[in-house]
């Protein structure tokens, strides 16, 4: 992962979402898995949506939308690797150049 690589939540049609009290279950069709998440991972793909932004700029949404002082960014970065893995989250990393440590 990169400061600029560009994270997507994954399209609207592709998942089916419910709550249930305090976990969000997302259906993947593509997959056929179900993943039940509590915060903040709802709250991450919310704020990425389909157009996406960057890890700082996440970090500085999440950050205004919750009101959380300067956020961890290794951290969020690791929320974002497991909903990669999960397929809840595309990553383009065609403008990647610095690594995060």
């Amino acid at each position: 992962m990169t400061l600029d690589t560009l994270f997507r939540a994954a399209r609207v049609e592709t998942l089916c979402i419910d709550w249930l009290d305090d976990f969000t279950l997302f259906y993947h069709r593509a997959s056929g898995i179900t993943h039940l998440l509590t915060s903040p991972a709802p709250e991450i793909l919310a704020a990425l949506g389909e157009a996406g932004m960057t890890l700082a700029t996440l970090v500085g949404r999440l950050a205004l939308d919750f009101d959380m002082p300067d956020g961890d960014t290794s951290a969020l970065a690791a929320r974002l690797d497991e909903l990669t893995a999960a397929g809840l989250v595309e990553a383009d990393y065609s403008q990647s150049s610095v690594k995060i440590p």
